[in-house]
């Protein structure tokens, strides 16, 4: 199996930043897609940013020019680099990853557990 695990949330004022990270263990051949979602109460789970094993990245538009998705592939560990922050982007933010494995060479959609951003106006 492999694991993800969260970091790096917690409560900040508007128009400051946070880093999360999220590393994922486990006995991983690859990972293809890392990636970033947020989920706010009475909302759905949405994309936020995702990036490929070459450095290819996908923004929301409500991320473009305020958060960057970067990743470490030795390390197997995402981040998203949020500036900017406001108000609307609290939510839980969850990362995930399609990671192959011994058991499934084709790769498997993994998630983590999330990490509470609290942004105050």
């Amino acid at each position: 199996q492999v694991q993800l695990v969260e970091s790096g949330g917690g409560l900040v004022q508007a128009g400051g930043s946070l880093r999360l990270s999220c590393a994922a263990s486990g006995s991983i051949f690859s990972i293809n897609v890392m990636g970033w979602y947020h989920q706010a109460p009475g909302h759905q789970r949405e994309l936020v940013a995702t990036i490929t094993s070459g450095g290819s990245t996908n923004y929301a538009d409500s991320a473009k020019g305020r958060f960057t998705i970067s990743r470490d592939n030795a390390k197997n560990t995402v981040y998203l680099q949020m500036n900017s922050l406001k108000p609307d982007d609290t939510a839980v933010y969850y990362c995930n990853a399609n990671a192959a494995t011994e058991m499934d060479l084709y790769g498997i959609l993994y998630w983590g557990k999330g990490t509470l951003v609290t942004v105050s106006a």
